[in-house]
């Protein structure tokens, strides 16, 4: 008898810790029925057939900018041009404007990394960068501009 009672007791116990998780168990099977379906991954902007160069030309101009400031070229203000700039391409396409700002500062901290005083490798560089900024802007209005 007292092996019953201790038996009945356990099976008592064991459903009562079970109960609220098979409650649990249908809420949640419930939450997962009525949850709406998964909104439809976003569609991707069409990359320009000119963004590879754009993305180096923004990046050239970010290295330029801080090298510039760095060996105390006259104020320009290239973070203007680049904005001016980002505007008029990027109007309606927000990742476009993302990628191309990432460039501007990568190129920008790539340098600031590196360079903390204006030394003759730091204008060798500038010079440098300054070539190929012409040449990528060059390269992308003489090919696909109108």
């Amino acid at each position: 008898m007292i092996v019953l009672r201790l038996l009945f007791l356990v099976l008592i116990a064991a459903l009562a810790t079970a109960m609220p998780m098979a409650e649990g168990w249908a809420q949640s099977k419930k939450q997962q029925q009525a949850a709406p379906p998964p909104p439809p991954p976003p569609v991707e902007d069409k990359p320009a057939p000119y963004d590879t160069q754009l993305n180096r030309l923004a990046e050239v101009l970010g290295s330029i900018s801080y090298l510039r400031m760095l060996c105390g070229a006259q104020r320009e203000d290239w973070r203007d041009a680049m904005r001016q700039f980002l505007d008029a391409d990027t109007a309606n396409e927000p990742k476009r404007r993302e990628k191309l700002t990432a460039a501007y500062n990568r190129g920008y901290r790539s340098f600031a990394a590196v360079h903390t005083a204006c030394t003759p490798a730091a204008q060798t560089a500038a010079e440098r960068y300054r070539n190929e900024g012409a040449t990528l802007a060059t390269e992308i209005t003489s090919r696909f501009g109108n």
